[in-house]
């Protein structure tokens, strides 16, 4: 039985998806990470960034699949990898 129609995305919306979801989570998980570097010690978020990194990247993957619309993953993308690039730079001494 063919899927229902309405609850379809459009092919520009699915793509927007995906970008936002492999490109954007991974952004957002490396900046996540890059901020973390400021309160723990570097050896420290690079040993917990092989599983978390990988965690974290998903779950923004599944998150952008949910949404209904692309524009807003990216939008939401975005201002998270530039808000904690942000707390890194003037957090970093």
């Amino acid at each position: 039985m063919p899927a229902n129609k309405k609850y379809l995305s459009s092919p520009f919306q699915r793509f927007l998806k995906i970008t936002g979801g492999f490109v954007g989570g991974y952004l957002v998980m490396l900046s996540f990470h890059l901020m973390l570097t400021c309160i723990f010690h570097d050896k420290d978020v690079v040993i917990t960034a092989y599983l978390s990194g990988y965690v974290l990247w998903a779950v923004l993957l599944l998150y952008a699949f949910l949404a209904k619309n692309g524009w807003w993953i990216w939008l939401i993308y975005t201002v998270l990898a530039v808000v904690f690039y942000l707390l890194f730079h003037f957090l970093h001494v």
